[in-house]
């Protein structure tokens, strides 16, 4: 299988890479929903970084940094973020593709595996991570896997982002392509992030966090970069054979051009502790 890999591109996004190698791994059948394993190369050049604040944030609540494990990796990066910390961080995800683009440190053992059922051993994790992907999973089977795996006090985080905002005027054709022309290709479980996750059901003890958010400036390439991420993307170009980003991409690169180019993203984090 070749690499969907653009390495200038990715470091444009993600600077704060500096020794990344990257890994490759043997293609595994799995029936399980994957929705982004075509695009893998463009969601890891486009999508936003987790901010360090929120992601040391984090890593404060934990009090031993062993062994953390992050599920739905994806591109790697919130377990490059955590490899700083910790003394080793394994990381899974069903998609080949996706681990093919994933950042590799020396302390970061990746592996193709369902987020209901790994192979690790109980009570073995100090810190579990989901982000941008509990979405997709089994609810009832999934936590059934963090009680057995997270330790009795480890801590376990949700994490992930909501639509970006950008100004009034960008945000109404933004709006034209998220609700009406991709409206119907969204998967069901798009809900959850459209309702901050504070839907998502939470069977542990819940901790009080603070909110946090990102400010960037983007060019129109990034902007649109972002958008051909999205799985509703890949839904609609798969059914029509068509980019549905042609219907808006003039109007708002105009908007985009004549505008500040700030994007915030609000991060979405929910965190707790297994239940006594």
């Amino acid at each position: 299988m070749g690499h969907f890999y653009n390495e200038g591109i990715f470091r444009i996004f993600y600077p704060f890479f500096d020794d990344v190698n990257f890994c490759k791994f043997e293609e595994s059948p799995n029936p399980l929903k994957d929705n982004f394993s075509i695009q893998a190369s463009v969601y890891s050049q486009f999508r936003p970084h987790y901010p360090d604040e929120m992601i040391n944030y984090l890593v404060s609540l934990v009090q031993n940094r062993d062994e953390a494990l992050d599920v739905g990796t994806g591109n790697g990066q919130v377990a490059a973020k955590l490899a700083r910390t910790f003394k080793i961080v394994k990381a899974i995800d069903i998609s080949t593709r996706q681990l093919e683009n994933a950042a590799r440190r020396d302390n970061i053992h990746y592996s193709i595996q369902q987020a209901e059922a790994t192979d690790f051993g109980d009570h073995q994790f100090d810190l579990l991570t989901v982000a941008q992907a509990i979405h997709w999973f089994d609810f009832d089977k999934f936590y059934k896997e963090v009680y057995r795996i997270l330790k009795p006090d480890g801590i376990f985080a949700i994490l992930g982002y909501a639509l970006c905002s950008t100004n009034p005027h960008s945000d109404e054709i933004i709006q034209k392509l998220y609700s009406g022309i991709l409206g119907e290709y969204w998967h069901p479980e798009r809900k959850y992030l459209d309702e901050s996750y504070r839907t998502i059901p939470f069977p542990l003890d819940e901790i009080s966090v603070p909110k946090f958010e990102n400010k960037f400036t983007w060019t129109f390439e990034q902007l649109e970069g972002y958008f051909s991420s999205w799985s509703a993307t890949q839904q609609y170009k798969d059914k029509n054979n068509a980019d549905p980003l042609d219907f808006i991409r003039e109007e708002l690169k105009q908007s985009w051009e004549a505008s500040d180019k700030q994007v915030t993203f609000p991060w979405l984090l929910r965190v707790g502790k297994l239940k006594k």
